[in-house]
């Protein structure tokens, strides 16, 4: 089965489960018996949370009601004089009134390149469209495949985990894909099924904080951290990669952990909680057979990719090379290199894709290749609609001043309460901790969030990449236990093929001892970074202005 026909498979099921979510029976494809099984509803905070959440309207509406929203604000706030000073500009902060004929002509004008230049747009689709290559050949599958398949019994969880943090190489992948494979393995090899949904899920959540690799989420969240330091800062810079030392050392701590809870936590649980069911049918998720011609083309096409790297590196060697910026640094925004991140990211996986899949022979003709890019932008159809509602609001709450003023605003008000910087990156930590309870994604969530935090902190000295590291570990350990996440129905599903009276309640009972081991972990890494000076990224900084850059 090619790997887009099996996301397609797993697509048509969660869209089939949503209506089971809600409360209503459906039959799962999944049930060997073909019996109806329904989600179990949840009392409690779970309940409450659940219940909550779905009187949510959907994320483009909410844009939609922010941007009317903020065009009354600015009509009432244009005749209120604050007098708060823009730290930047040295003049006195007024309100722009939005509806005001002239400003509701300006925004007509610029409809169009507001969403045409909105940062994010570009760079996500150019970084997708190589990972779908890579995807649609079969190349990121078949590594998934063979990493997993030759890990020894001692070694399944945490490479489980890696093998989940690797997967946000490819969209949706390790939910569609690993998680069903993890519970296998962990069957196949003794151990609770459900424990190696709970490892696969956590290795997936704390890849967002966590990772080896930079991943499609890194220039959403760095377009929209830039355009807010810039609501204060029109100068102010963000690297894509601002991050990257922070993720790629908070690895070792994340794996260490959610493998410990695994082993001394959920997996005694899921025995006692959960037995298994008699009638178990697993033939769907064991690991598919990779052919020989698949094996020799992921070899080639793995070398290919070596090949790549180590001619970026040899370009980059040389103090002159072109690839750096005039005064031979590489970690700089005016080098070519820094410029051209998302660029590389989408060579680098869609050359080795078109490797593998001519030699593998999933690429028969230009029109398999060609399909690849086109099937994986399905996933980003939803994401297009709205960010042309967010590149809208982000204008009007920019062009209107109200960002420039809460953020002073906001800002005298913390520097009243005279808290060390310690104590408030704390505070944004535990917030958005709570409010990811019933907005899950991490790109609509950040698009709220930013334009306020982003130029407030940076008012009482807190650099927005630090700010941002914040908002990324809360982002990536609550979402695997609030009922609100996207791909809970779905989870649902692999785990009921184990325990058939897996519901909302099981699951996220089965991630809490997840979310608090990440919460946990992810602060303390962060602020080790933070006490010994090492920098979060590329051009990173905890301060502001920038000091070590």
């Amino acid at each position: 089965m090619k790997i887009r026909d099996y996301y397609y498979k797993r697509s048509t099921d969660l869209s089939a489960y949503l209506f089971l979510y809600r409360g209503g029976p459906v039959m799962s494809q999944e049930n060997s018996n073909d019996s109806t099984v329904q989600v179990q509803g949840t009392g409690g905070i779970l309940g409450a949370i659940e219940r909550i959440g779905n009187r949510i309207p959907d994320i483009t509406m909410l844009f939609i009601a922010a941007f009317v929203i903020t065009c009354v604000v600015s009509a009432l706030f244009s005749q209120i004089h604050f007098g708060y000073i823009h730290p930047t500009t040295g003049k006195e902060i007024t309100i722009t009134n939005m509806l005001a004929p002239e400003s509701l002509v300006t925004l007509l004008t610029k409809m169009v390149s507001n969403f045409a230049g909105f940062p994010p747009l570009a760079m996500v689709i150019v970084a997708t469209l190589g990972i779908g290559v890579a995807q649609g050949s079969g190349f990121i599958a078949t590594g998934l495949k063979k990493l997993l398949a030759v890990t020894p019994k001692f070694l399944l969880t945490p490479i489980v985990i890696v093998v989940g943090m690797l997967s946000h190489l490819a969209p949706d992948s390790g939910y569609m894909i690993i998680i069903p494979m993890a519970a296998y393995l962990f069957y196949a090899s003794g151990k609770h099924p459900l424990a190696g949904v709970g490892a696969s899920f956590a290795g997936i959540a704390g890849a967002f904080a966590a990772n080896y690799t930079p991943s499609a989420i890194d220039p959403v969240i760095q377009g929209f951290s830039q355009m807010a330091a810039q609501l204060i800062d029109p100068t102010y810079e963000i690297n894509v990669l601002c991050n990257y030392f922070f993720s790629l050392a908070a690895t070792v701590p994340v794996i260490a952990v959610c493998w410990w809870v695994t082993e001394k936590i959920t997996e005694p649980w899921c025995r006692k909680a959960c037995p298994l069911d008699v009638d178990i049918d697993v033939s769907e998720d064991a690991i598919d057979v990779i052919t020989p011609k698949q094996n020799r083309a992921f070899y080639i096409a793995s070398f290919v990719l070596i090949l790549m790297l180590v001619g970026l590196f040899a370009a980059l060697w040389p103090e002159d090379s072109i690839l750096r910026d005039p005064a031979g640094n590489i970690a700089s925004f005016k080098a070519p290199v820094m410029q051209s991140i998302v660029a590389i990211i989408f060579l680098l996986a869609a050359v080795p894709g078109i490797v593998f899949g001519i030699l593998s022979g999933s690429f028969k003709s230009s029109k398999d290749f060609t399909k690849s890019m086109e099937d994986i932008t399905h996933t980003l159809v939803q994401l297009i609609v709205f960010y042309f509602f967010a590149a809208q609001f982000m204008y009007a709450f920019g062009a209107s001043n109200l960002g420039a003023l809460i953020a002073i605003a906001g800002a005298e008000f913390l520097k009243s309460l005279a808290l060390p910087p310690q104590v408030t990156v704390f505070g944004i930590i535990v917030f958005v901790a709570l409010l990811n309870l019933l907005i899950t994604s991490a790109s609509a969530k950040w698009s709220i969030l930013a334009p306020i935090f982003v130029p407030m902190l940076m008012s009482v000295g807190i650099a927005p990449e630090l700010t941002q590291a914040a908002f990324r570990i809360s982002d990536s350990a609550v979402n695997v236990c609030t009922p609100m996440f996207a791909f809970y129905p779905l989870i649902i599903i692999y785990c009921q093929k184990y325990y058939k009276k897996t519901g909302v309640g099981t699951l996220s009972s089965l991630m809490l001892p997840y979310t608090i081991a990440l919460l946990i972990v992810l602060t303390i890494t962060l602020y080790l970074f933070w006490a010994a000076g090492i920098p979060l990224g590329f051009q990173a900084d905890y301060v502001y202005p920038r000091q070590m850059f």
